[in-house]
């Protein structure tokens, strides 16, 4: 036995994560398209922080327009623009005008999972916040 696996016997804990909901932008209206750029979705800071997202956190998009499906990180558009900026290869994917859905998870153990909540914010047609779900 090596010396890691040492450490490791003499430390093991059995630790469950399960991968919970953090953060989600409901309904947000996609503004613009930026195909030639690094990847990303630029997202006004009001709506980050609304809902706790960070820059350069991973996420989730679903569009809801057509379905498509695809995984990014999140950087700040102009704070107060209502701005949410499909950039790079996920133009492709994802056009100007269509409606999306924002997700952030969180890996939390297992007691924690038990009580965690999200949080969850509605968008209308221009961006606004129109309803705290959770």
């Amino acid at each position: 036995m090596n010396s890691f696996e040492v450490f490791v016997r003499n430390y093991e804990v059995d630790i469950m994560l399960v991968s919970m909901l953090k953060s989600k932008l409901h309904r947000a209206k996609v503004t613009d398209t930026k195909l030639h750029y690094a990847g990303s979705i630029a997202i006004d800071p009001d709506l980050m922080e609304a809902v706790g997202m960070l820059p350069y956190e991973a996420v989730e998009i679903a569009d809801v327009t057509n379905g498509n499906r695809l995984k990014t990180y999140a950087v700040e558009a102009q704070r107060g623009s209502k701005d949410v900026i499909i950039i790079g290869a996920a133009a492709h994917l994802v056009k100007k005008d269509d409606v999306i859905i924002i997700f952030s998870f969180a890996d939390v153990d297992i007691e924690e999972a038990k009580t965690h909540k999200p949080s969850v914010v509605a968008l209308d047609e221009e961006n606004n916040i129109i309803k705290k779900i959770c």
